[in-house]
């Protein structure tokens, strides 16, 4: 198996993902963890990474904190992307680009760094706990970790809802290698177990579209998007719903103690 290089897919990924409702609820819960975690960081410019960085729409928000963002992609595509919105919303000279794979960034950086992004990037690599052990290497005792990955029971339950009983049963196969479906959706127990063997204390665990994707009224995303939203927020930190959510968005820490 190989890592998903997004170079061939890259215009619709744009639109199929951040140019929806699907994109702009992750964004919005998302950032919900991420003010809660810039508050518990240190209140100075962080060195931050964003692996697998993709267009930029986190990393360029980060930039406009003040904060030192060094984005990676395997993508040269997506990282000049990346590169021209940070040139439009006026933060190139706090962003550092580099087209390598996530598993490679170690090599690039100077010193650690004080947070690192993973998101939507686990469920599309040939050895996801080889890149979670990597960018351990990467980050200082005490930094973060804000990891989002693609959930196989948001997957398993939205297939139910629609009926695909025998892709179920089936096991859930990728059918078309050039879809936005990533290549290996993941199973959440699994994903916290890697995170304690490699050392990673969990702050925190968040469902991503709890609801959204399962509104058997499609037209309600858009038209009632401000309702839901508010319903997301108010049960995306709670069992069941994390478990749920299409994707699960962990925090986590570097023990002090930890080198």
């Amino acid at each position: 198996m190989q890592d998903r290089n997004f170079d061939d897919i890259a215009e619709k990924f744009a639109r199929n993902i951040y140019g929806t409702t699907k994109g702009t609820l992750r964004q919005a819960i998302l950032w919900q963890d991420l003010d809660r975690l810039f508050d518990a960081l240190p209140q100075r410019p962080l060195r931050v990474l964003d692996a697998g960085g993709g267009e930029g729409q986190t990393a360029c928000r980060v930039a406009e904190r003040h904060h030192q963002v060094t984005l990676c992609d395997l993508s040269q595509e997506m990282l000049s992307r990346a590169q021209q919105a940070a040139r439009e919303k006026g933060v190139i000279d706090n962003m550092h680009f580099i087209h390598c794979a996530a598993q490679d960034i170690g090599q690039h950086l100077e010193s650690p760094v004080d947070l690192i992004l993973f998101h939507a990037v686990l469920e599309w690599v040939a050895d996801p706990q080889a890149v979670l052990a990597h960018l351990w290497q990467c980050l200082a005792p005490g930094g973060a970790l804000s990891l989002m990955f693609y959930n196989a029971n948001g997957l398993l339950m939205h297939n139910m809802v629609a009926g695909n009983f025998g892709y179920v049963e089936q096991g859930m196969p990728k059918r078309k290698k050039r879809t936005l479906s990533p290549d290996h959706p993941l199973d959440p127990q699994q994903v916290y177990q890697w995170l304690a063997d490699i050392g990673w204390q969990i702050t925190g665990k968040t469902g991503v579209r709890v609801f959204h994707d399962y509104l058997r009224e499609k037209h309600q995303q858009q038209e009632c998007f401000d309702s839901l939203l508010a319903l997301e927020t108010r049960y995306c930190r709670q069992e069941p719903w994390i478990s749920l959510g299409r994707y699960i968005h962990v925090t986590a820490i570097k023990p002090e103690n930890q080198g």
